[in-house]
């Protein structure tokens, strides 16, 4: 069984390989070859209404948290936009390609918060949670959402962010204790077989850490957010079609990426 996994991830893999290297050609033929530059924030797609389909959904946010609402680097985008569309763009081709979830493939619906239409998806992602600011309110609902069965996802933090994160999601979920994840937990084995946690981080610098959340506390339990701390598995999703990052690092990525939905969808 194992080797037949083995067989499975290794012909996976060659597939990403082939997807990121096709799109890496027809990248360089439209841009003159050259290095990509990072675009502004892009206009927020309409959100496709809710069918059924597996659509990746990301969460928007107040701006605030560690610079007090003045904008973040990157020619001012907001924070909660970080990689958006091309990172759950080129994550859903993935899952379509090799999974049987076909998800939607147009990029992700962007939802509030406070947003009811949060409850008809299982699976939320949140960029840049060190600038993560809510109301009370907010919090009441991420909380209703996370006991109701819905997973979380925070990316893209990372040395001080640490702070913001834990204060904000201490008011969602006030008893919550963060346990530091190892590769035995069933995530990182839920699609592939993922045998280290030893991530080349996009950041360079800190080791990244993963971070977890289980309901009642109890690790025996479901898991319900993970928090991926010195780490942007997102910047390798949005960078893997363009060359800019190294293709045996964005196939790590994906691999968390597909493994976060296929737990989030079966747990």
């Amino acid at each position: 069984m194992r080797a037949a996994r083995r067989l499975v991830t290794g012909l996976s893999l060659a597939l990403i390989f082939c997807l990121a290297a096709t799109t890496v050609v027809e990248t360089q033929r439209g841009r003159g070859g050259g290095r990509r530059r990072r675009a502004p924030t892009p206009t927020k797609d309409a959100n496709v209404p809710y069918n059924g389909t597996f659509t990746f959904i990301r969460l928007q946010y107040p701006m605030g948290g560690l610079d007090g609402g003045f904008g973040f680097g990157r020619g001012g985008d907001e924070p909660w936009s970080h990689d958006y569309p091309r990172a759950e763009r080129n994550l859903g081709k993935i899952l379509d390609e090799l999974t049987l979830i076909h998800p939607y493939l147009g990029g992700s619906n962007i939802l509030g918060l406070d947003d009811p239409e949060l409850f008809l998806y299982p699976l939320a992602y949140m960029s840049e949670p060190g600038f993560w600011t809510q109301t009370d309110e907010d919090a009441a609902k991420l909380r209703a959402y996370l006991h109701k069965g819905g997973f979380l996802i925070f990316d893209d933090f990372r040395d001080n962010h640490w702070y913001n994160f834990e204060e904000q999601l201490l008011r969602v979920l006030p008893d919550a204790r963060l346990v530091e994840l190892d590769v035995s937990h069933p995530i990182f084995h839920s699609f592939f077989e993922i045998e280290s946690l030893d991530f080349v981080q996009f950041y360079g610098g800190g080791r990244p850490v993963f971070y977890g959340v289980f309901e009642d506390n109890d690790p025996s339990k479901r898991l319900i957010l993970i928090a991926n701390y010195n780490n942007d598995i997102g910047e390798y999703w949005e960078f893997s079609d363009s060359g800019f990052t190294p293709i045996e690092l964005s196939n790590e990525a994906y691999k968390l990426g597909v493994n976060y939905v296929v737990y989030a969808l079966t747990h």
